[in-house]
Parts: C-alpha cells; structure tokens; sequence
C-alpha cells in the first residue's frame, strides 16, 4: 500500500476503551473517521458495506466487539455477527478499495490449558461463544486477502468506560471483604498502551521518509500485543488497591482481599486459566514492546487520579 498525504483511516468502536484511545494516538496518521453505531450497524452487512464504500478509507481500524462475555453464551447470533462476521466484511471491502485492514482480537481464543505463554503459532480452541465468535473474526481477515495486521489482547483496562481497575475501585467503597479468583493468569493490559503501540506500528507501516519503512503487506499477519509478566485477577486487585483513592476523602479502610479458585465464582462463560501471550513475535517485527503490567498500571492510576 502506497503512503499519500490525504489519508483517512475510519475507525470503528470510538467509544469503546481501545477506540476511545485510537481516536487519538492515531491522529498523526491521517484524517480520522470515527465510526458509531449510527455511521456503521456492525450487525449488518450492507450498512458496513454502504459506510465503507461512502468514506473510502486508506485504512480500516476495527476495535469494535461485541464484549459481553457471558451475555454471549445466551445471544449467540449478535456476538457472532459483530466479532465473527463483520470483521471479513470490512476486510473483503478493504481489499475491493485497495486498502488495509486493523483488527483487535482475545486471549480468549485459547482454552488456557497451556503451561507457559502462548504464542501466535499456538492452535487456538476457544471455549465459549465468545471466544469463538473472536476466533471467527481473525479467521475472515486473514481469508479475505487484504494487507492486514490482528493483534490479540488481554485483560484490557482503563480509566474509562467498564472494566476490571474500575469496578474494584468502586467496590472498595462498598464493602468490607472482596473475594477475588486467584487461579487464572494474565497480563494486565492498559488501552492507551495497546493504542500507542499499534498507532507506533502503523506510522511504520505508512512512513514514506522512513530509512526502511514496513509496509504493511509485508508484515500482515497475527501478533499478541499486551503487557509484560503476568499476575492472577487477585493479584492484579492487590496491585489496585495498593494506591489509595483521592477522591475518597478521610481515612481509607482497604478491603479485605480474599484469594478464591474459580470454582468459587462460576459464570456463563468459561475463562482460560492461562491468558499470558509472547509478544516475542511483536518485538522481533516492529522492535516494541509494552512495559510491565504493573508499571503501566501506575501509570494509568496516577492519571486516573
């Protein structure tokens, strides 16, 4: 794909955690076009067709999902038409119009049962409808033939919107004692750090003054992009609660953390006991990596406060 001045890159899923940040860490590269629900109907095909087709982007970003986990096991078909489906629409129109394709995908495209980190060569087998409906979506990028980047993220948080920091911030006001599972693995991962990465790949992949620029064709391809080390969801609380809200005023009581295995709080959705990625495939590329998970988390704490 040739780099011109004039570029529009449209972005789907502006108001989600990574959307919201892409919105801006992508701006240097060109107009960008954020896309909503009223712009582009992801659970129909004409409607992503028609949006594309209208705008002509140079470049597609799709952060979009269907995110609710366990909702999906009950609404297969919705989850399925927006991870599963959309995706290989827009990549099949970025072909058509010349373009390149971003996509966002999951740990959850893996059972967990894994000793050690997973790697992008590793078979997926995904346990849940999300999951599965995510695995889908990769699967139709990378058939529909368009230059395309997917990078698999996890345990994403943020400042904003719903998401795991924020709920244990604000259980912390209300209640005594939180029972937090202790028996599945990851790595945190902010989304302004997933956002400043894929925007830093992507000026790679579009710098024409670049000394050996990356085009993107010649780096299509899967990638696992999140945080470095791994912690379980109670240590993650641990590292949370270890800074204290300024907003609550007086003197704080910490709740009491309570380790539990995830037989002690069952959902819907079955999770994977191992969620951490190698992101070894990501450095060897483009030559980044993300910080440790705790060190990006103070980050983003001392911002959010």
């Amino acid at each position: 794909m040739t780099p011109k001045s004039g570029r529009k890159v449209l972005l789907t899923g502006k108001n989600g955690q990574v959307g919201w940040e892409l919105q801006r860490t992508l701006a240097p590269l060109g107009e960008v076009i954020a896309a909503d629900r009223r712009t582009m109907d992801l659970s129909d095909p004409d409607s992503i067709r028609s949006a594309i087709r209208g705008i002509k982007p140079d470049l597609i970003v799709n952060a979009a999902a269907y995110t609710a986990v366990d909702q999906a096991e009950s609404e297969p078909e919705p989850a399925m038409a927006i991870n599963g489906m959309a995706p290989g629409i827009m990549a099949e129109e970025a072909k058509r119009l010349g373009a390149a394709i971003v996509h966002f995908s999951t740990d959850y495209v893996f059972d967990g049962a894994k000793q050690g980190p997973y790697t992008e060569q590793d078979p997926p087998n995904p346990m849940g409808v999300y999951g599965k409906s995510k695995l889908a979506g990769e699967q139709a990028v990378q058939q529909a033939g368009a230059p395309h980047i997917i990078f698999r993220t996890s345990w994403v948080y943020g400042a904003r919107g719903k998401n795991f920091l924020l709920t244990i911030r604000r259980l912390a006001k209300e209640r005594n004692r939180l029972k937090i599972v202790d028996d599945q693995i990851g790595a945190p991962t902010w989304c302004r750090m997933i956002a400043e990465a894929s925007a830093q790949i992507l000026a790679q992949a579009f710098a024409p003054m670049t000394p050996d620029p990356l085009p993107i064709a010649e780096v299509s391809g899967l990638y696992h992009l999140t945080c470095a080390g791994q912690t379980s969801w109670y240590g993650f609380a641990q590292a949370i609660l270890a800074r204290p809200q300024p907003a609550v005023s007086g003197p704080q009581a910490i709740p009491e953390l309570l380790p539990i295995p995830t037989s002690e709080y069952p959902l819907p959705a079955k999770r994977p006991a191992n969620s951490v990625l190698s992101n070894a495939k990501l450095r060897q590329t483009f030559g980044l990596a993300l910080p440790e998970w705790d060190k990006a988390l103070a980050l983003c704490l001392g911002e959010a406060d």
